[in-house]
């Protein structure tokens, strides 16, 4: 039996990761694992559950020759795919980033009874109390992450000009599209507030100087850290693990790419602030209970224990 937070031994192997090809032809082998499977000898191995990593089947074969366990761990499947069905099948257990992602699995035929939803997560619970419910004059919108093309930032600039009670707007973040979306935003958006890359305790102040948490593109981790300073969300649907995390008591989903969803939903959200606060004390709540690495590491030991 393992039990979650006594992990007694741990070791990091840096992988050796060649890739092949790109976009939907994208090929993946991790060279060395069978070598390092025989030096760490694992009871069980968890392993991505991805047709696109081609070394993983070797991994499979090299414990099921030894009568031992292999969990896959993965966002989902497409679905009525029989190369996926069979892939997937080989597995002793599955876990899914998402609700969305084990119907996904369920679909091809993995039996329900073996398939657990560990939430992606990479931040603990908060170990700090919900701000008090108190109300910028101003309303204050907060970005943060990879200033890059995909995060569609560009957007989010034009939308804070069409919005009636202007918004202050906080980007966090640096990445390859700074200087371009800094030139776009003297055109249309010139209070915007370009701060930079922040990390730690750092960016604690921004988060708790917000009223609303914006992500208007793909992709983004810093959604949970938002909800756990007690922030609502707005952000574009993705791959499923959103689904979970945000809901409409905490939140918006919006269609990615649709410039009027974003609009419309940022009006919305910003005509009345109390609303606000109560969806901020619910995502608050969410990764206080429901999501948050800690839950996420007990699915796993869940899994383990499950093989038997």
């Amino acid at each position: 039996m393992i039990q979650s937070g006594q992990t007694q031994v741990a070791d990091f192997k840096q992988a050796e990761n060649i890739h092949l090809f790109s976009n939907s032809f994208y090929l993946c082998y991790q060279k060395g694992i069978v070598n390092w499977l025989e030096e760490w000898n694992p009871n069980a191995l968890i392993v991505e559950a991805s047709l696109r990593n081609i070394s993983t089947p070797s991994a499979v074969n090299w414990l099921h020759s030894r009568r031992r366990k292999v969990i896959g761990w993965g966002l989902g499947a497409p679905k009525s795919n029989g190369a996926w069905a069979r892939f997937i099948n080989k597995f002793d257990a599955m876990l899914a980033y998402s609700q969305r992602g084990a119907e996904e699995y369920a679909a091809l035929g993995f039996p329900p009874e073996k398939i657990f939803v560990a939430h992606n997560s990479v931040s603990p619970a908060p170990t700090f109390d919900l701000r008090p419910s108190t109300f910028n004059l101003q309303p204050t919108i907060l970005f943060v992450g990879r200033l890059q093309a995909r995060k569609r930032i560009d957007s989010l600039l034009r939308a804070c000009a069409e919005m009636e009670s202007k918004p202050r707007l906080i980007i966090v973040g640096d990445g390859p599209e700074r200087a371009s979306l800094q030139s776009l935003a003297r055109d249309v958006y010139p209070a915007a507030e370009f701060i930079g890359a922040k990390h730690g305790a750092e960016i604690k102040p921004y988060f708790e100087e917000a009223d609303l948490f914006v992500l208007p593109g793909t992709g983004g981790l810093a959604v949970q850290e938002a909800m756990s300073h007690g922030l609502p969300v707005i952000v574009a649907k993705g791959d499923g693990t959103q689904d979970d995390l945000v809901r409409e008591k905490n939140g918006w989903q919006i269609t990615p790419e649709d410039y009027g969803a974003l609009v419309s939903t940022m009006k919305n959200a910003l005509s009345d602030m109390a609303r606000l606060r109560k969806m901020g004390e619910e995502s608050y709540r969410i990764v206080s209970e429901e999501i948050n690495i800690q839950k996420m590491a007990d699915v796993f030991v869940q899994a383990l224990n499950s093989l038997g």
